[in-house]
Formats: structure tokens, C-alpha cells, sequence
């Protein structure tokens, strides 16, 4: 249940946004969280003389996301500038251990780019090939079947027409999963994710070598 604040709080919401202060900087002067800011203030009309300042403000805000956008694509081309095929092969190991099965090797996602990254990193620097992939796609019942078969051809690089299992599931799921969920499995890939953990838990040994490992298995 929402937190109620005091009157005095929230008068000063009301006197605040009628005089054209966003959001944002209700939350920060008054040491409210934006959630509560706006639960008291988004029905507030704001009075005619005030609402250029919080149009100007708005402006400005937009002016400096969009440079704060250009300065981390900067930074990141400065960063990335190449990666080595140790690198990538790290990135694969990473998003196995944040989103990888830890009994069989079996990776699920609903983001088409990290399906596709992970499955690239795997062909070009684990050398595995097409015919030892095998993908499955889970749906809904909202959800257009041979849609999500061709979308999840184009990401895996792989024709599924006729070669994927599918598992449709109750619910309604269209304004959240456009096309549902893949996952991938390796034939045989109980070596591959026997290579996986071993270097996550050299990773994990050098950067945390104090702190648990109980969820990583090794054998």
C-alpha cells in the first residue's frame, strides 16, 4: 500500500506544480520519490503564467538526455573499439550466467539481441555448428505463431519452418512478448557448459574470490 504523506507535503505538491515545477523536482525538494511526486500532482493544473517554465524545463531535460546520449556512445566506440576473441568469448560466458539453465546447457531469452549475440559468439569462437543448435520457441495463445517462427528464423539465422518445437502457452501476452520466447540448446553440451562454468568461476575466483559460489556447479 502507497505511502500517505502528511498534508503539509502534500500542499506543497499542489503549490509546487501550479507553479510549473515537474515531477523530478518536486520529488527532489520535497525528498519524495518520484511515484508519490506524481501520485499527488498529475491531476494539478498548472497555472497559465507557469506553464512556459515547465516547458522550458522539459526542453531542457530533453536537450540533456540527448547530450548525455552522444556523450556515452562516445565513450562506449572508445571502449569497444575491437573486441579480441577472448572478449567475446567472455561475453558469452556472462550471458549464459546471468540467463543460462545451470543443469543442461539451454539459454532462453525474449531479446532478439542477446539470442543473436549469444549464437554468433557460439558459431564463430566455440566453432559450433548450425546442425548441433536446436531451438524452440514458447508463445501465447494472443500471439501469431508463424510470426514468431519467422522472426526467431531471421535472429537465429536458422529456417525453423520446419524445424522447431513450440510450446503455446495460456495467456495473453501481445503487449509484452511480441514474438515469445527462444531458447537454445546444444546437442551434446554438457562439455560446452562444463567450459562455461569453469571459466565463470575462475572469473568469479579473480574479481570476488571471498564470496560464495553455492549456485555454481563444477565437476
Amino acid at each position: 500500500m502507497p505511502k500517505l504523506l502528511k498534508t503539509e507535503i502534500k500542499n506543497q505538491i499542489v503549490y509546487l506544480r501550479k507553479h510549473g515545477y515537474s515531477i523530478p523536482e518536486i520529488g527532489q525538494i520535497l525528498k519524495i520519490t518520484k511515484t508519490s511526486a506524481y501520485r499527488y500532482a498529475k491531476d494539478i493544473p498548472i497555472l497559465q503564467e507557469f506553464q512556459q517554465r515547465l516547458a522550458d524545463r522539459r526542453n531542457a531535460s530533453k536537450i540533456m538526455s540527448e547530450r548525455n546520449w552522444e556523450y556515452a556512445h562516445a565513450e562506449a566506440i572508445k571502449l569497444i573499439d575491437g573486441l579480441t576473441s577472448r572478449e567475446r568469448k567472455l561475453i558469452a560466458c556472462s550471458l549464459y550466467w546471468a540467463e543460462g539453465n545451470k543443469k543442461d546447457f539451454s539459454f532462453t531469452n525474449t531479446d532478439s539481441s542477446m539470442i543473436a549475440i549469444f549464437m554468433d559468439i557460439l558459431r564463430t569462437e566455440f566453432s559450433i555448428k548450425d546442425e548441433n543448435f536446436t531451438i524452440s520457441i514458447r508463445t501465447y495463445e494472443d500471439l501469431d505463431k508463424q510470426k514468431c517462427i519467422d522472426f526467431w528464423s531471421v535472429i537465429t539465422k536458422i529456417d525453423l519452418r520446419d524445424n522447431v518445437s513450440i510450446n503455446v502457452l495460456s495467456g495473453k501476452k501481445s503487449g509484452k512478448l511480441k514474438y515469445g520466447m527462444c531458447r537454445v540448446r546444444i546437442k551434446k553440451g554438457g562439455l560446452m557448459l562444463k567450459k562455461i562454468f569453469a571459466i565463470n568461476k575462475l572469473v568469479h575466483n579473480i574479481i570476488s574470490p571471498h564470496s560464495s559460489m553455492d549456485r555454481m556447479r563444477h565437476s
